[in-house]
C-alpha cells in the first residue's frame, strides 16, 4: 500500500505544493501554505464507461421569470435586484462586528411571515442568537434556530421535502465535511462545504445565504472560487466610528451590480436610510474652504456626498498624502495634473482628503469634485454655495463627460442645490458657458484651468465685499 503523502495548500488562492515554502508560488502571498492530507490515490480518468448523453437547446425560447422572495426591507431588496430568487446562493462578507449577523437575523424575521427561514450558526449558541433576537425585537418571528457545523448533519436536516425555504449559514468558514481530513476554514473545507450546500439549494429550491469572513485586505477569506460558485456576492461596508453601513452588490446574476443599500446602526438593529444624500450632507457647511459636494452614482442610485480636503506646508522631505474613502493613486494623479497643467504648487504640501460619512467611492466622476476641494483649500476660497460638482479629469487637464448627468442634477435639485459645475457636453463649445436647466445654474467647463478661473472670480468678489465693509482691509491686502 502506497504511503499517504501530505499536500501544502495555499489558504489564499488554493494552489497546492508537495513541500512547504514561505511564499506561495501561485499568488505570491507569504505564510499562507497549510498542510492538508492528500488522497490515497491519484484521481483516474473517465475510463471506458460512457456517460449519459446531454441534449442541447437553441437560444430562442421562453422561460418564466424566477419568483422573488421579497423581504420588505427595501434597501436589501434593492441590492438583490428586487428580492432573493428561490434556489439561489448569496454570499455576504464584511469586517467583524460590522452587523452581518444582525442584518441577516432581521431579514429572516421579515420573511418569516411568508416563508420558513432557518438560521444555522457555527459561531454562536442558541441562547446568544435569542439574545440578539430579543434586542432586535423579533422574538415572535417564526425562525428556526440551530447551532451546528457538520455539513452532513445540516444536509440531513434541510434536504427533505417540506424543509425551510430560506437557510442562513453563519459562517461558511466554520462548516466542515467529515470526509476531508483538514480543519474547518481551510481551502478544501470551505470549497467543499459551500459546494454541497449550494447543490442542495439548487436541487430543493430554497434560497441560501452564506456569511463569509474577510481578510485584513477586506476580501472574503478562502478560495476565490467561492465567489464564482454563488449567484450573488454582497459586501457589508462601514466604519466602526460611523453609524452608517453600506451593503454593496459586487456580483448579481439576477440583478444589477454596484447597487448599494444604506443602513444606520441603532440600538434596535439596522434601520433603513431612505434618503442617504440628506444624511451624508447633514453637517455640510457652504462657507468653508476645502469642501465640495460630489454627485455620486452607486448603481442606479444618485447620492450627494461631501469631499473634504486640507493642505498645509510640509516640513518633511516627502510630504504626506492621507486619503480616507477614495483611491490614493487617483489623488496622486489629480495633484500631478493640477501642478503640471495649471501651475498650482502642491508638491511641498501635506494633503489630506476625506469622504465624509464613511462612504467609499471609486467613480472617476469624483475627479473634478476632488480638484475643486483641493483648489478651495489652497486658495482659501470656498466653493460657491449651493453648488454640486462632478466630472472626470484626464492627464492633459481636460474635463471629460460622465454618465447619467440628468439623474445627478435631479438629485441635487431635490436637495435644494442651485448650481452645478459639470463637464462641457461637446468639444466645440467655448471653454465656459452658463445655462439654466431645471432651475439650476449650470457651469460647463472643458479644462482644469477653467476651474481655477471660477475660484479667482470668487476671490475677487470676496475682496470687494471685504473692502466695502472695511476699507482698511484693502490696504492691508495690497500693502
Amino acid at each position: 500500500m502506497a504511503r499517504k503523502t501530505a499536500n501544502y495548500v495555499c489558504q489564499a488562492c488554493g494552489a497546492a505544493s508537495t513541500k512547504w515554502a514561505g511564499r506561495c508560488e501561485g499568488c505570491g502571498e507569504w505564510n499562507t501554505l497549510a498542510q492538508e492530507s492528500a488522497p490515497e490515490s491519484a484521481p483516474k480518468g473517465l475510463g471506458a464507461k460512457k456517460g449519459r448523453r446531454i441534449e442541447f437547446q437553441g437560444l430562442k425560447g421562453s422561460s418564466p421569470h424566477p419568483p422573488r422572495q421579497v423581504s420588505g426591507i427595501k434597501e436589501f431588496d434593492r441590492v438583490t435586484g428586487g428580492g432573493m430568487v428561490a434556489g439561489s446562493a448569496l454570499l455576504v462578507g464584511g469586517d467583524p462586528g460590522i452587523g452581518k449577523s444582525t442584518l441577516l437575523m432581521q431579514i429572516a424575521a421579515a420573511l418569516s411571515g411568508s416563508l420558513m427561514p432557518a438560521y444555522i450558526s457555527g459561531e454562536e449558541a442558541i441562547d446568544q442568537l435569542r439574545l440578539r433576537a430579543d434586542r432586535l425585537g423579533v422574538t415572535d418571528a417564526n425562525v428556526g434556530l440551530a447551532a451546528a457545523t457538520s455539513v452532513r448533519d445540516i444536509a440531513s436536516s434541510i434536504g427533505e421535502a417540506g424543509g425551510p425555504d430560506l437557510v442562513i449559514i453563519d459562517s461558511i468558514q466554520t462548516m466542515f465535511v467529515d470526509s476531508i481530513e483538514s480543519a474547518p476554514g481551510t481551502v478544501s473545507q470551505v470549497r467543499t462545504s459551500a459546494q454541497e450546500l449550494i447543490r442542495l439549494a439548487k436541487n430543493r429550491g430554497f434560497a441560501l445565504i452564506l456569511v463569509g469572513h474577510v481578510t485584513k485586505d477586506g476580501q472574503i477569506a478562502g478560495p476565490r472560487v467561492l465567489e464564482h460558485m454563488v449567484d450573488t456576492v454582497l459586501y457589508f461596508e462601514g466604519d466602526a466610528n460611523h453609524q452608517f453601513r453600506i451593503l454593496r452588490a459586487v456580483k448579481n446574476r439576477f440583478g444589477p451590480t454596484d447597487e448599494i443599500g444604506v443602513f444606520e446602526m441603532t440600538g434596535q438593529g439596522l434601520a433603513e436610510v431612505a434618503n442617504p444624500s440628506a444624511l451624508f450632507l447633514a453637517d455640510h457647511e457652504d462657507e468653508v474652504s476645502g469642501s465640495s459636494v460630489f454627485a455620486d452614482m452607486e448603481g442606479s442610485r444618485p447620492m450627494l456626498v461631501e469631499i473634504q480636503s486640507l493642505t498645509a506646508p510640509s516640513a518633511l522631505g516627502s510630504p504626506r498624502r492621507a486619503v480616507v474613502g477614495w483611491d490614493s493613486g487617483r489623488l496622486a494623479m489629480i495633484l500631478a495634473v493640477l501642478e503640471a497643467r495649471s501651475g498650482l504648487a502642491l508638491s511641498g504640501m501635506d494633503v489630506y482628503l476625506n469622504v465624509a460619512g464613511g462612504l467609499k467611492i471609486s467613480e472617476p466622476a469624483a475627479d473634478l469634485a476632488v480638484a475643486a476641494a483641493l483648489v478651495s483649500s489652497v486658495s482659501g476660497v470656498p466653493v460657491p454655495p449651493g453648488c454640486v460638482v462632478f466630472g472626470e479629469i484626464g492627464l492633459s487637464g481636460e474635463v471629460r463627460a460622465v454618465s447619467q448627468v440628468d439623474a445627478r442634477l435631479k438629485e441635487a435639485a431635490k436637495l435644494g442645490f442651485t448650481r452645478a459645475i459639470i463637464p462641457a457636453k461637446t468639444r466645440g463649445k467655448r471653454d465656459q458657458t452658463k445655462t439654466k436647466e431645471g432651475g439650476m445654474e449650470i457651469t460647463e467647463i472643458s479644462h482644469i484651468e477653467d476651474l481655477l478661473r471660477l475660484f479667482s472670480k470668487q476671490d475677487e468678489k470676496k475682496a470687494k465685499i471685504t473692502t466695502a465693509i472695511d476699507p482698511a482691509s484693502d490696504k492691508r491686502r495690497h500693502g
